[in-house]
């Protein structure tokens, strides 16, 4: 679920610049591109609202892996593109998961094609899943998660989708680790291909590296025209050219 957000007047601002043609914005010495990332926050300086410190160095680090910089052509990773401050953003709504049945009976165990078989709203799940996360690989590598190698991180985002890690044994049997994985690689696909007004995407970059136009009012004569790169860049709902 994608919450609107009010716009603020820096944004409103900087949509008004993005608005005027780009050989204004060169003669300003601003690129669109650089006016619509100005308009999102450093990651480095946001403070998370829903996770808490030790949280979020578990959510930079696990998203980080998950899409990390540098892929198929250079494409930007999941910190690059404010991917966490997305996650964080929607779980400070009560409404995020609100559509979920949540009155029972559950079971854990189900097939898949049972629904959402999940004792806990998605922020519930965060809060569980991560503090036995955090409490298996501090007992297997004496040490966080951030602190891992490369390949240590990886090695434990695989066990939790294979549900290498029992969180059963940990002490909690209603809920799986590869459910829990499930929600965060999906929950860090849509921070890194949603618009930027709902906190990721920073400068529309995931756009831009897969040629996505974004909220264009109309690119159908481009719809026909297979194999050749779309010339122009994106558009975001709030009007920001890229």
């Amino acid at each position: 679920m994608l919450l609107d957000k009010p716009t603020t007047r820096r944004k409103f601002l900087l949509g008004s610049l993005l608005a005027l043609p780009l050989s204004d914005l060169v003669l300003k010495g601003l690129t669109a591109a650089q006016a619509a990332e100005m308009a999102a926050p450093e990651l480095a300086d946001y403070k998370p609202g829903f996770f808490s410190a030790d949280e979020w160095q578990f959510i930079l680090a696990a998203t980080d892996r998950l899409i990390p910089a540098g892929g198929k052509g250079k494409a930007p990773g999941a910190l690059e593109t404010n991917v966490p401050i997305f996650i964080d953003q929607q779980l400070q709504s009560s409404e995020f998961g609100d559509e979920i049945y949540m009155q029972g009976p559950f079971n854990v165990h189900a097939d898949p094609t049972f629904g959402y078989q999940i004792p806990f709203t998605p922020q519930q799940m965060y809060h569980t899943a991560i503090k036995l996360v955090t409490q298996w690989v501090q007992t297997t590598y004496n040490k966080p998660f951030q602190q891992l190698t490369l390949e240590e991180k990886d090695d434990v985002l695989t066990k939790l989708n294979k549900n290498g890690i029992d969180f059963a044994a940990l002490g909690e049997g209603n809920l799986k680790a590869s459910q829990f994985f499930s929600q965060l690689l999906s929950d860090t696909k849509h921070g890194y291909l949603a618009d930027p007004m709902y906190g990721g995407n920073k400068g529309m970059k995931a756009w831009i590296a897969i040629g996505f136009p974004g909220a264009r009012a109309s690119f159908t004569e481009w719809v026909k025209q297979h194999n050749v790169p779309y010339p122009l860049g994106p558009v975001s709902l709030l009007g920001e050219r890229a």
